[in-house]
């Protein structure tokens, strides 16, 4: 059985005029590969500073590694949290990032953390401040992925990157995660990019939770139907219908339901084609409607 490393229980943040989050639960097990998922101003980032002890909840539980973790040093070594738009000090170079992240983080590898400044091609003797959006990306990747932190959450790590930049990123941490497993979190928006990473997603929206289940299972259940209006309306009769479109006559249902290899055969018989839902469609949808997902 996986280990729990955060447990969030009835989690609400609440300021003057509006809910951040609103009594979220859900738990993050360990040597998984998580996808924090939803729209700008969904709660995501909340979420994690109220993990990471940077903000305090107006109600609700965290246990992290089941333990308190506000002014815990014990639970807050083992967490790396790659922010947007992270802050340093006017006068720290690339290079004094690095030596104080060496500090912080009681597993950090400085061979690793070498090889990926020249992977990203980071001048060392720069001062932070005078870095390109890209780069200072690139200086977050690299701590985040060189803490080896038992969790490390990045929240859009990777704005300013072009293509290139942003598939090494990939490509680098699915490396290193085989070979050094931990948790890791991603928020990001750019879900297509990052699916073939995710083992687990939860999707948030309006600071609640949508969805929140395997990557593997929701990509088995979830499918697109499409033929003639009465034959579709008949067939997704007590299913779960995320979105529907219609084109004269025709329709197409986006629906979540029983495995795909079933519903394949049951539209088949009732004279119906199915295509399949990228994960960034799914997502666009249920945010868009506000539909709760069954879990």
């Amino acid at each position: 059985m996986s280990q729990t490393v955060i447990e969030v229980k009835n989690l609400s943040k609440e300021y003057k005029d509006t809910t951040a989050v609103d009594n979220v639960s859900f738990t993050i097990e360990a040597n998984k590969i998580y996808g924090l998922l939803g729209r700008n101003g969904a709660g995501k980032t909340t979420i994690m500073q109220m993990i990471t002890a940077q903000l305090f909840a107006s109600q609700g539980e965290i246990r992290v590694f089941g333990e308190h973790p506000y002014e815990n040093q014990k639970v807050i070594q083992q967490v790396c949290f790659i922010k947007e738009g992270q802050k340093y000090p006017d006068l720290f170079t690339v290079r004094d990032v690095m030596e104080t992240a060496a500090n912080v983080y009681p597993n950090w590898d400085a061979e690793y953390a070498k090889e990926l400044i020249e992977v990203f091609r980071l001048p060392m003797k720069r001062l932070v401040k005078r870095l390109s959006r890209g780069m200072l990306s690139s200086v977050g990747i690299i701590v985040g992925l060189s803490s080896r932190a038992p969790i490390t959450i990045f929240d859009e790590p990777y704005l300013g990157l072009d293509a290139v930049a942003r598939e090494l990123f990939y490509d680098q941490l699915i490396e290193d995660y085989t070979n050094h497993p931990r948790t890791i979190i991603l928020s990001t928006h750019l879900i297509d990019e990052v699916s073939r990473l995710l083992e687990h997603i939860i999707v948030i929206d309006g600071g609640k939770i949508l969805l929140d289940t395997d990557t593997d299972e929701l990509r088995g259940r979830t499918y697109n139907v499409i033929g003639h209006q009465s034959a579709v309306e008949s067939f997704i009769q007590g299913r779960k219908v995320i979105q529907r479109e219609m084109l004269g006559s025709t329709v197409s249902a986006m629906v979540m339901g029983t495995s795909e290899a079933v519903v394949k055969q049951e539209a088949k018989q009732a004279g119906l084609e199915t295509t399949p839902v990228s994960l960034q469609q799914l997502i666009v949808h249920l945010t868009k409607n506000g539909k709760v997902a069954n879990r």
